[in-house]
């Protein structure tokens, strides 16, 4: 079995002030639009509400998303690293500990309708989408993830034959079938794709912001592998050259990649080699050759 590495000076106890506003926020989003109207969240989140509807009341939502998301996120920590399991096992605890207390401590009714949007399904769909996509979206960007998905993607969708986000896609799709199969009804997980949309765009912005598409330059020993996990992360590929290094002469390769998600790109090529030298570029326009 392989030994994990930690340094605990590798955890930032600043990124847990953002972490708590992120669970916070995603809670408010989920438990204010998405729950009293009967709407799904996507992933993990999603199917611990249908879980919550249709169990005894002693089962809640808010102890759903702890049993389906911890065991998930130490299933991963071999893959993910103890850094970023740590920041998500404490930003679902967040997000569940809020969610609770919405619906059960603060004077807030959310038994039947939004209190803000009422039973407007679109304001909810567009609203829970937008706050718990920021929620998301900041737990993202502070090393972690608030969606036991994240880590399912990542460790099936590669032995199955899939991208990443073609797993996402299939896994929420059954989730809103099976949605519709067991409500009997269809326009909740279709109002509920819209908010899987729309959440989806929100984190894009909140953890890349407006940045266009760059050129990447990744100085490597390890191409090949940085190249195969870039691929699988962003459906596209690169090129890699050989190259020398300048001063101490080893051998390297050079890895040409078009990426408009930086952080993302960052935090994989430093996971597989810190030691990875990264040249960036802004790019004003990719042509393709329509016939190759």
């Amino acid at each position: 079995m392989k030994k994990l590495k930690f340094d605990w000076k590798e955890i930032d106890p600043k990124n847990f002030i953002v972490l708590v506003i992120a669970g916070i926020i995603n809670a408010f989003g989920v438990t204010i639009f998405l729950f009293p109207v009967k709407l799904y969240d996507s992933g993990i989140s999603g199917l611990s509400m249908l879980l919550d509807q249709i169990t005894p009341d002693s089962l809640s939502l808010s102890l759903f998303l702890i049993i389906l998301n911890i065991p998930v996120f130490l299933f991963g920590l071999s893959r993910q690293g103890v850094t970023f399991t740590v920041y998500s096992i404490f930003t679902v605890a967040v997000y569940s500990l809020m969610s609770f207390l919405i619906m059960n401590v603060f004077p807030i009714d959310v038994s039947f309708i939004s209190p803000l949007a009422g039973s407007d399904l679109l304001l909810c769909a567009i609203f829970g989408g937008v706050i718990s996509g920021i929620g998301s979206g900041l737990t993202i960007r502070f090393g972690g993830a608030i969606d036991g998905i994240d880590v399912l993607s990542v460790v099936f969708a590669k032995r199955i034959g899939l991208s990443i986000g073609s797993f996402v896609l299939i896994f929420n799709t059954l989730l809103y079938i099976v949605c519709g199969i067991t409500m009997k009804s269809w326009i909740l997980p279709l109002y509920s794709i819209v908010t899987y949309y729309i959440g989806s765009k929100t984190i894009d912005f909140v953890v890349e912001g407006i940045d266009k598409s760059k050129c990447a330059m990744i100085v490597t020993t390890k191409a090949d592998e940085i190249s195969d996990v870039l691929t699988d992360n962003f459906e596209a590929s690169g090129t890699i050259v050989d190259a020398v290094g300048g001063y101490s002469k080893e051998r390297k390769e050079i890895i040409y990649f078009i990426v408009n998600k930086i952080n993302k790109l960052k935090k994989i090529v430093h996971t597989i080699d810190p030691c990875a030298f990264i040249s960036l570029q802004d790019v004003s326009d990719i042509i393709k050759n329509p016939s190759a």
